[in-house]
């Protein structure tokens, strides 16, 4: 508790090259596959959101149900966030075909389950609460895409502050160029931005004039009274 930033950072830490190097490899398959299918703006959130729980989860086991060696059980490593990412991934899409020219190719599914029965074969024995925080991080990709069926964007307010962080430092507001943007349209404009006009012939003349002869002045339309009354007031044979 007196370093609460590590409920984030302790993602980030490996002391093993080979578990950096798997983190990295699963990470990028699976967010690959996520952004694929949702856009790039549910990966970070899906990541923190796991990393997050994951920190959360092995706290709550180590306060209530303590086991193990408290003292020299350190929890390091991206496992639960990138179980997040597996799970957020495999829940929209299990089906997912991935190398398709291997037999029509294999689904998502089959390779988060080989991913998870690799990821729990490779944690510490001794160490349950690391177990649960790793359970804990899939969980939340999970809840994470069913929430976001029933209309519940995690996501959204993180994208939103991530971008009125960024727009803090930006020498030029997006609001302000939208309102010089919106001081120029046509629709704040008190009149249409064009009208449309027909070209004056005669050929068009002859047919509104044999028009009102056989059916009466009321019978045209505005377009052709219109017409009309350009024709009368402008020199038709100097067009």
């Amino acid at each position: 508790m007196g370093k609460p930033w590590t409920v984030l950072t302790y993602s980030f830490v490996h002391t093993n090259i080979w578990q950096l190097f798997a983190s990295m490899i699963w990470l990028w398959s699976f967010g690959y596959i996520l952004v694929d299918l949702t856009g790039f703006k549910k990966i970070v959130p899906v990541f923190l959101y796991g990393t997050i729980a994951g920190a959360a989860a092995f706290l709550l086991v180590k306060s209530f149900m303590p086991v193990g060696q408290v003292d020299t059980q350190y929890f390091i490593g991206g496992g639960p966030a990138v179980l997040a990412i597996c799970a957020a991934a495999t829940t929209i899409s299990p089906n997912y075909k991935i190398f398709p020219m291997l037999g029509g190719g294999i689904s998502l599914w089959i390779l988060a389950v080989i991913y998870l029965a690799i990821d729990m074969a490779t944690l510490p024995v001794n160490g349950p609460e690391i177990y649960i925080a790793h359970l804990a991080g899939a969980l939340t990709g999970f809840l994470f895409i069913l929430l976001l069926r029933k209309g519940v964007d995690g996501s959204e307010w993180m994208n939103n502050f991530y971008d009125w962080l960024f727009n803090l430092f930006n020498p030029e507001k997006p609001q302000h160029r939208r309102n010089q943007i919106k001081s120029t349209l046509f629709y704040n404009a008190k009149q249409a931005p064009f009208s449309k006009t027909p070209k004056l012939t005669q050929q068009k003349l002859d047919e509104i004039l044999d028009k009102i002869n056989q059916q009466g002045y009321d019978k045209l339309s505005e377009d052709e009274k219109q017409f009309l009354r350009r024709a009368s007031n402008e020199d038709l044979k100097g067009k």
